[in-house]
Protein backbone atom coordinates (compact mmCIF):
# COMPACT_ATOMS: atom_id res chain seq x y z
CA UNK A 1 0.00 0.00 0.00
CA UNK A 2 1.49 3.62 -1.23
CA UNK A 3 2.23 6.39 1.44
CA UNK A 4 -0.92 8.07 0.06
CA UNK A 5 -3.37 5.39 -0.09
CA UNK A 6 -2.51 4.33 3.83
CA UNK A 7 -2.98 7.79 4.58
CA UNK A 8 -6.37 8.17 2.81
CA UNK A 9 -7.14 5.09 4.75
CA UNK A 10 -6.51 6.12 8.09
CA UNK A 11 -8.00 9.45 7.29
CA UNK A 12 -11.54 7.57 6.28
CA UNK A 13 -11.19 5.69 9.21
CA UNK A 14 -11.00 8.60 11.45
CA UNK A 15 -14.15 10.08 9.85
CA UNK A 16 -17.53 10.08 11.96
CA UNK A 17 -20.19 8.66 8.94
CA UNK A 18 -22.78 10.58 8.18
CA UNK A 19 -26.32 10.01 8.96
CA UNK A 20 -27.81 7.98 6.15
CA UNK A 21 -29.77 10.71 3.97
CA UNK A 22 -33.17 9.73 2.69
CA UNK A 23 -33.46 8.59 -0.90
CA UNK A 24 -35.56 9.92 -3.48
CA UNK A 25 -39.10 9.23 -3.62
CA UNK A 26 -39.50 6.17 -6.02
CA UNK A 27 -43.36 5.19 -7.49
CA UNK A 28 -44.34 1.57 -6.60
CA UNK A 29 -43.54 -1.30 -8.64
CA UNK A 30 -46.48 -3.18 -6.95
CA UNK A 31 -49.90 -3.01 -5.22
CA UNK A 32 -50.39 -2.62 -1.60
CA UNK A 33 -53.85 -3.15 0.21
CA UNK A 34 -55.09 -2.24 3.31
CA UNK A 35 -58.78 -2.59 5.37
CA UNK A 36 -59.80 0.73 7.14
CA UNK A 37 -62.60 1.63 9.19
CA UNK A 38 -64.29 4.95 9.44
CA UNK A 39 -66.00 5.24 12.63
CA UNK A 40 -68.38 8.64 11.41
CA UNK A 41 -70.44 6.41 8.95
CA UNK A 42 -69.71 2.88 9.52
CA UNK A 43 -67.76 2.41 6.33
CA UNK A 44 -65.26 -0.32 5.68
CA UNK A 45 -63.10 0.69 2.87
CA UNK A 46 -60.24 -1.72 1.13
CA UNK A 47 -57.79 1.16 -0.31
CA UNK A 48 -55.68 0.23 -3.09
CA UNK A 49 -52.17 1.86 -3.21
CA UNK A 50 -49.71 1.26 -5.61
CA UNK A 51 -48.56 2.11 -9.98
CA UNK A 52 -51.28 3.95 -10.47
CA UNK A 53 -51.60 5.78 -7.22
CA UNK A 54 -54.30 5.16 -4.22
CA UNK A 55 -57.72 4.42 -4.59
CA UNK A 56 -60.64 2.78 -2.40
CA UNK A 57 -61.15 -0.55 -4.08
CA UNK A 58 -64.42 -1.42 -2.71
CA UNK A 59 -66.37 -0.58 0.24
CA UNK A 60 -69.58 -1.24 2.34
CA UNK A 61 -71.42 -0.43 5.70
CA UNK A 62 -71.58 -2.47 8.64
CA UNK A 63 -74.29 -1.46 9.92
CA UNK A 64 -78.32 -2.30 8.90
CA UNK A 65 -79.93 0.28 10.44
CA UNK A 66 -78.74 4.16 8.96
CA UNK A 67 -79.78 5.93 11.82
CA UNK A 68 -77.79 4.18 14.56
CA UNK A 69 -74.14 3.73 14.13
CA UNK A 70 -72.47 0.52 15.33
CA UNK A 71 -69.03 2.79 14.94
CA UNK A 72 -65.92 0.33 13.24
CA UNK A 73 -62.92 0.71 15.62
CA UNK A 74 -60.31 -1.93 15.35
CA UNK A 75 -59.68 -3.62 12.44
CA UNK A 76 -57.00 -6.81 11.99
CA UNK A 77 -56.31 -9.09 9.02
CA UNK A 78 -55.57 -12.87 9.66
CA UNK A 79 -52.37 -13.53 9.60
CA UNK A 80 -53.12 -15.60 6.57
CA UNK A 81 -54.76 -13.00 4.79
CA UNK A 82 -58.01 -14.90 4.39
CA UNK A 83 -60.09 -13.29 6.77
CA UNK A 84 -60.05 -10.18 8.97
CA UNK A 85 -62.00 -8.67 12.11
CA UNK A 86 -63.37 -5.65 13.21
CA UNK A 87 -64.41 -4.28 16.32
CA UNK A 88 -68.03 -2.00 16.60
CA UNK A 89 -68.00 0.27 19.62
CA UNK A 90 -70.95 1.68 19.53
CA UNK A 91 -73.27 -1.41 20.17
CA UNK A 92 -76.07 -1.45 22.90
CA UNK A 93 -75.61 -1.97 25.30
CA UNK A 94 -72.19 -3.47 24.37
CA UNK A 95 -70.16 -3.13 20.98
CA UNK A 96 -69.19 -6.62 18.96
CA UNK A 97 -66.65 -8.21 17.16
CA UNK A 98 -67.02 -9.15 13.59
CA UNK A 99 -65.26 -11.21 10.98
CA UNK A 100 -65.17 -11.17 7.44
CA UNK A 101 -63.84 -12.73 4.40
CA UNK A 102 -61.07 -10.47 2.91
CA UNK A 103 -62.36 -11.85 -0.89
CA UNK A 104 -65.47 -10.35 -1.06
CA UNK A 105 -66.44 -8.77 2.60
CA UNK A 106 -68.87 -11.82 3.43
CA UNK A 107 -69.64 -11.18 7.10
CA UNK A 108 -68.44 -15.22 8.98
CA UNK A 109 -68.98 -14.45 12.55
CA UNK A 110 -70.16 -12.10 15.33
CA UNK A 111 -69.45 -12.18 18.91
CA UNK A 112 -70.90 -10.11 21.26
CA UNK A 113 -68.00 -7.93 23.35
CA UNK A 114 -67.95 -5.46 26.73
CA UNK A 115 -68.36 -1.99 26.74
CA UNK A 116 -66.69 -0.07 23.33
CA UNK A 117 -64.90 -2.91 21.86
CA UNK A 118 -61.75 -0.54 20.47
CA UNK A 119 -58.12 -1.87 19.36
CA UNK A 120 -57.77 -5.43 18.72
CA UNK A 121 -54.86 -8.25 17.50
CA UNK A 122 -54.69 -11.64 16.14
CA UNK A 123 -52.40 -13.57 17.09
CA UNK A 124 -49.50 -15.02 15.11
CA UNK A 125 -51.37 -18.50 14.23
CA UNK A 126 -54.87 -16.93 13.60
CA UNK A 127 -56.92 -18.72 16.17
CA UNK A 128 -57.37 -15.87 19.06
CA UNK A 129 -58.17 -12.67 18.43
CA UNK A 130 -57.32 -9.97 21.33
CA UNK A 131 -59.76 -6.43 21.99
CA UNK A 132 -59.68 -4.26 24.05
CA UNK A 133 -62.85 -3.37 25.88
CA UNK A 134 -62.76 0.75 26.16
CA UNK A 135 -65.57 1.69 27.56
CA UNK A 136 -65.70 5.03 26.80
CA UNK A 137 -68.63 6.04 27.80
CA UNK A 138 -69.01 4.26 31.30
CA UNK A 139 -68.20 4.90 34.62
CA UNK A 140 -64.29 5.70 35.48
CA UNK A 141 -63.62 2.22 36.56
CA UNK A 142 -61.17 -1.00 35.70
CA UNK A 143 -62.59 -2.23 32.06
CA UNK A 144 -60.90 -5.60 30.39
CA UNK A 145 -59.92 -7.60 27.37
CA UNK A 146 -61.96 -9.70 25.66
CA UNK A 147 -59.78 -12.67 24.53
CA UNK A 148 -61.80 -15.17 21.19
CA UNK A 149 -61.18 -18.19 19.81
CA UNK A 150 -61.23 -17.04 15.94
CA UNK A 151 -62.21 -20.48 14.39
CA UNK A 152 -65.97 -20.50 16.08
CA UNK A 153 -66.01 -16.45 16.75
CA UNK A 154 -66.49 -17.42 20.81
CA UNK A 155 -65.78 -15.46 23.40
CA UNK A 156 -63.38 -17.70 26.20
CA UNK A 157 -62.31 -14.83 28.65
CA UNK A 158 -62.71 -11.16 29.29
CA UNK A 159 -60.04 -10.25 31.48
CA UNK A 160 -60.15 -7.50 33.88
CA UNK A 161 -57.43 -5.18 33.64
CA UNK A 162 -57.71 -1.89 34.03
CA UNK A 163 -59.24 1.79 33.06
CA UNK A 164 -60.02 2.80 29.39
CA UNK A 165 -57.10 -0.11 27.72
CA UNK A 166 -56.27 0.85 24.42
CA UNK A 167 -53.47 -0.13 22.00
CA UNK A 168 -53.83 -3.82 22.24
CA UNK A 169 -50.42 -5.58 20.94
CA UNK A 170 -49.54 -9.23 21.06
CA UNK A 171 -45.16 -10.27 21.55
CA UNK A 172 -44.24 -11.89 18.11
CA UNK A 173 -44.17 -15.13 19.73
CA UNK A 174 -48.20 -14.79 20.91
CA UNK A 175 -47.37 -15.34 24.56
CA UNK A 176 -47.73 -11.76 26.11
CA UNK A 177 -50.30 -9.37 25.34
CA UNK A 178 -49.89 -5.23 26.08
CA UNK A 179 -52.56 -2.41 26.48
CA UNK A 180 -51.82 0.77 27.88
CA UNK A 181 -54.43 2.05 30.20
CA UNK A 182 -55.20 5.53 29.41
CA UNK A 183 -56.75 6.82 32.87
CA UNK A 184 -54.43 4.67 35.14
CA UNK A 185 -51.00 5.56 33.25
CA UNK A 186 -50.00 2.10 33.19
CA UNK A 187 -49.06 -0.28 30.94
CA UNK A 188 -50.43 -4.55 31.63
CA UNK A 189 -49.20 -7.47 30.54
CA UNK A 190 -51.27 -10.33 29.98
CA UNK A 191 -49.82 -13.91 30.15
CA UNK A 192 -51.63 -15.47 27.10
CA UNK A 193 -50.67 -19.14 28.38
CA UNK A 194 -52.78 -18.67 31.45
CA UNK A 195 -54.91 -15.42 30.48
CA UNK A 196 -54.14 -13.62 33.32
CA UNK A 197 -52.58 -10.32 34.19
CA UNK A 198 -49.12 -11.26 34.80
CA UNK A 199 -47.40 -7.83 35.74
CA UNK A 200 -48.07 -4.12 35.39
CA UNK A 201 -45.99 -1.24 34.91
CA UNK A 202 -46.43 2.60 36.16
CA UNK A 203 -45.84 4.90 32.84
CA UNK A 204 -45.95 8.57 34.63
CA UNK A 205 -42.63 10.56 34.25
CA UNK A 206 -40.34 10.37 37.91
CA UNK A 207 -42.44 7.30 39.72
CA UNK A 208 -41.43 4.65 36.49
CA UNK A 209 -41.84 1.55 37.86
CA UNK A 210 -42.59 -2.33 36.71
CA UNK A 211 -44.72 -4.38 39.46
CA UNK A 212 -46.31 -8.00 39.31
CA UNK A 213 -49.87 -8.61 39.59
CA UNK A 214 -52.87 -6.65 38.39
CA UNK A 215 -52.77 -3.12 38.90
CA UNK A 216 -54.58 -0.97 42.21
CA UNK A 217 -58.11 -1.28 41.39
CA UNK A 218 -59.95 2.38 40.62
CA UNK A 219 -63.03 2.58 42.37
CA UNK A 220 -66.73 3.82 41.03
CA UNK A 221 -66.10 7.47 42.39
CA UNK A 222 -62.54 8.14 40.76
CA UNK A 223 -60.19 6.73 43.61
CA UNK A 224 -58.23 4.08 43.57
CA UNK A 225 -58.30 0.98 46.19
CA UNK A 226 -55.36 0.88 46.89
CA UNK A 227 -54.44 4.63 47.84
CA UNK A 228 -53.13 5.79 45.09
CA UNK A 229 -54.06 8.86 43.62
CA UNK A 230 -54.83 8.55 39.92
CA UNK A 231 -56.13 11.47 38.11
CA UNK A 232 -58.54 11.09 35.73
CA UNK A 233 -58.67 11.20 31.58
CA UNK A 234 -61.22 13.23 29.81
CA UNK A 235 -60.77 13.43 26.12
CA UNK A 236 -60.68 10.52 23.89
CA UNK A 237 -60.10 12.53 21.01
CA UNK A 238 -57.01 14.08 21.26
CA UNK A 239 -56.98 16.73 24.06
CA UNK A 240 -54.65 16.71 27.35
CA UNK A 241 -55.35 15.04 30.12
CA UNK A 242 -54.79 15.66 33.54
CA UNK A 243 -53.22 12.49 34.20
CA UNK A 244 -48.97 12.46 33.40
CA UNK A 245 -48.80 9.85 30.63
CA UNK A 246 -52.20 9.30 29.11
CA UNK A 247 -50.82 6.18 27.16
CA UNK A 248 -52.64 4.84 24.20
CA UNK A 249 -50.53 2.13 22.67
CA UNK A 250 -48.26 -0.51 23.37
CA UNK A 251 -46.07 -1.68 20.82
CA UNK A 252 -43.72 -4.65 21.56
CA UNK A 253 -40.15 -5.04 19.24
CA UNK A 254 -39.78 -7.39 16.35
CA UNK A 255 -37.40 -9.59 18.77
CA UNK A 256 -39.83 -8.94 21.93
CA UNK A 257 -36.96 -7.73 23.89
CA UNK A 258 -38.81 -4.23 23.93
CA UNK A 259 -41.85 -2.82 24.19
CA UNK A 260 -42.39 1.07 23.87
CA UNK A 261 -45.41 2.57 25.19
CA UNK A 262 -47.03 6.31 23.83
CA UNK A 263 -47.71 8.65 25.89
CA UNK A 264 -50.50 11.05 24.72
CA UNK A 265 -49.72 13.71 27.49
CA UNK A 266 -46.32 14.03 27.55
CA UNK A 267 -45.36 13.51 24.26
CA UNK A 268 -42.97 10.76 24.47
CA UNK A 269 -42.30 7.32 24.58
CA UNK A 270 -41.32 4.32 26.94
CA UNK A 271 -39.10 2.19 26.59
CA UNK A 272 -39.48 -1.17 28.69
CA UNK A 273 -37.14 -3.71 29.03
CA UNK A 274 -39.27 -6.72 29.27
CA UNK A 275 -36.64 -9.32 31.18
CA UNK A 276 -36.10 -6.96 33.58
CA UNK A 277 -39.35 -5.20 33.67
CA UNK A 278 -37.21 -1.64 33.64
CA UNK A 279 -37.95 1.54 31.95
CA UNK A 280 -34.45 2.00 29.97
CA UNK A 281 -35.39 5.63 28.21
CA UNK A 282 -37.92 7.90 27.57
CA UNK A 283 -37.74 9.27 23.67
CA UNK A 284 -39.04 12.74 22.72
CA UNK A 285 -42.13 12.47 20.08
CA UNK A 286 -44.37 14.67 18.47
CA UNK A 287 -47.21 16.49 20.50
CA UNK A 288 -49.83 14.24 21.36
CA UNK A 289 -48.30 10.49 20.13
CA UNK A 290 -50.90 7.98 19.85
CA UNK A 291 -50.61 4.91 17.97
CA UNK A 292 -47.20 3.53 16.85
CA UNK A 293 -45.66 0.73 14.38
CA UNK A 294 -42.14 -0.81 13.95
CA UNK A 295 -40.30 -2.26 10.87
CA UNK A 296 -39.68 -5.74 10.94
CA UNK A 297 -35.73 -5.57 11.36
CA UNK A 298 -36.63 -3.07 14.58
CA UNK A 299 -34.75 0.00 13.21
CA UNK A 300 -37.35 2.06 13.09
CA UNK A 301 -40.52 3.32 14.80
CA UNK A 302 -43.27 4.76 13.06
CA UNK A 303 -45.70 7.23 15.15
CA UNK A 304 -49.02 9.54 14.51
CA UNK A 305 -48.80 12.49 16.84
CA UNK A 306 -53.01 13.54 17.28
CA UNK A 307 -52.53 16.89 18.32
CA UNK A 308 -49.55 17.88 16.12
CA UNK A 309 -51.03 16.72 13.16
CA UNK A 310 -47.82 15.07 11.79
CA UNK A 311 -46.11 11.63 12.20
CA UNK A 312 -42.88 10.97 13.43
CA UNK A 313 -39.88 8.77 12.29
CA UNK A 314 -37.84 7.52 15.33
CA UNK A 315 -34.56 5.79 14.83
CA UNK A 316 -34.50 2.67 17.31
CA UNK A 317 -30.65 2.95 18.39
CA UNK A 318 -30.32 6.37 19.09
CA UNK A 319 -33.85 7.60 20.17
CA UNK A 320 -33.66 10.56 17.63
CA UNK A 321 -36.59 11.94 15.23
CA UNK A 322 -35.14 11.52 11.93
CA UNK A 323 -38.48 13.53 10.29
CA UNK A 324 -42.04 14.73 11.31
CA UNK A 325 -43.73 14.37 8.05
CA UNK A 326 -47.27 16.60 8.27
CA UNK A 327 -50.32 15.37 7.87
CA UNK A 328 -52.90 17.13 5.34
CA UNK A 329 -55.84 16.97 7.58
CA UNK A 330 -56.12 17.02 11.33
CA UNK A 331 -56.17 14.06 13.64
CA UNK A 332 -54.33 11.25 12.05
CA UNK A 333 -54.80 8.22 14.41
CA UNK A 334 -53.87 4.46 13.17
CA UNK A 335 -51.08 3.66 11.34
CA UNK A 336 -50.12 0.24 9.58
CA UNK A 337 -46.71 -0.63 7.51
CA UNK A 338 -46.13 -2.66 4.65
CA UNK A 339 -45.00 -6.25 4.71
CA UNK A 340 -41.55 -4.75 2.79
CA UNK A 341 -41.22 -1.41 5.06
CA UNK A 342 -41.43 0.42 2.52
CA UNK A 343 -44.77 2.48 2.88
CA UNK A 344 -46.76 4.04 6.25
CA UNK A 345 -50.19 4.11 5.96
CA UNK A 346 -51.74 6.55 8.20
CA UNK A 347 -55.25 6.90 8.70
CA UNK A 348 -56.44 10.62 9.52
CA UNK A 349 -59.90 10.88 11.66
CA UNK A 350 -60.44 15.37 10.19
CA UNK A 351 -62.49 17.19 11.75
CA UNK A 352 -66.19 18.30 11.08
CA UNK A 353 -67.94 17.69 7.69
CA UNK A 354 -64.13 16.77 6.32
CA UNK A 355 -63.89 13.32 5.04
CA UNK A 356 -61.36 10.83 6.38
CA UNK A 357 -57.79 10.08 4.92
CA UNK A 358 -55.50 7.37 4.32
CA UNK A 359 -51.86 8.83 3.82
CA UNK A 360 -49.17 6.95 2.15
CA UNK A 361 -45.56 7.82 3.60
CA UNK A 362 -42.62 6.75 2.09
CA UNK A 363 -40.52 5.39 4.36
CA UNK A 364 -37.14 5.83 2.10
CA UNK A 365 -37.85 9.03 0.65
CA UNK A 366 -39.37 10.28 4.34
CA UNK A 367 -42.43 12.17 2.95
CA UNK A 368 -46.07 12.03 2.09
CA UNK A 369 -46.75 10.52 -1.56
CA UNK A 370 -50.27 9.94 -1.83
CA UNK A 371 -53.78 9.98 -0.43
CA UNK A 372 -57.33 8.80 -0.49
CA UNK A 373 -60.20 10.22 1.03
CA UNK A 374 -62.52 7.44 3.27
CA UNK A 375 -65.16 7.89 5.77
CA UNK A 376 -65.28 9.96 8.49
CA UNK A 377 -63.17 9.24 11.54
CA UNK A 378 -60.99 6.75 10.01
CA UNK A 379 -58.94 4.63 12.66
CA UNK A 380 -58.71 1.40 12.29
CA UNK A 381 -56.21 0.01 9.37
CA UNK A 382 -54.32 -3.18 8.44
CA UNK A 383 -52.05 -4.25 5.95
CA UNK A 384 -53.74 -7.17 3.56
CA UNK A 385 -51.24 -9.54 2.57
CA UNK A 386 -53.18 -11.57 0.17
CA UNK A 387 -53.05 -15.48 0.02
CA UNK A 388 -50.99 -17.79 -2.29
CA UNK A 389 -53.51 -19.27 -4.71
CA UNK A 390 -54.14 -22.92 -3.73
Amino acid sequence: MTRLATAAALLLAATPLRAQQPAQAAPPTRDYRVFVGSEGDDRIQLVRFGPAGATVERQFRVGTNPTELLGPHGVGVAPDGRHYFVSTAHGTPNGALLKYTTAGDSLAGRVTLGAFPATLQVSPDGNWVYVVNFNLHGDMVPSSVSVVYAPDMAEVARIPTCTMPHGSRLSPDGTRHYSACMMDDALVEIDARNLKVARWFSLAKGAERGMTGAPPRRTAAGGVASGHDMTSHTDHAGAPAPVACSPTWAQPSPDGKRVWVACNKSNDLVEIDVASWTMTRRIPTGEGTYNLAVTRDGTLLVGTNKRGQSVSLIDVASGRELARIPTARRVPSGVALSPDDRYAFVTVEGIGAQPGTVEIIDLRARQAVARVDVGPQAGGIDVWTQPAVR
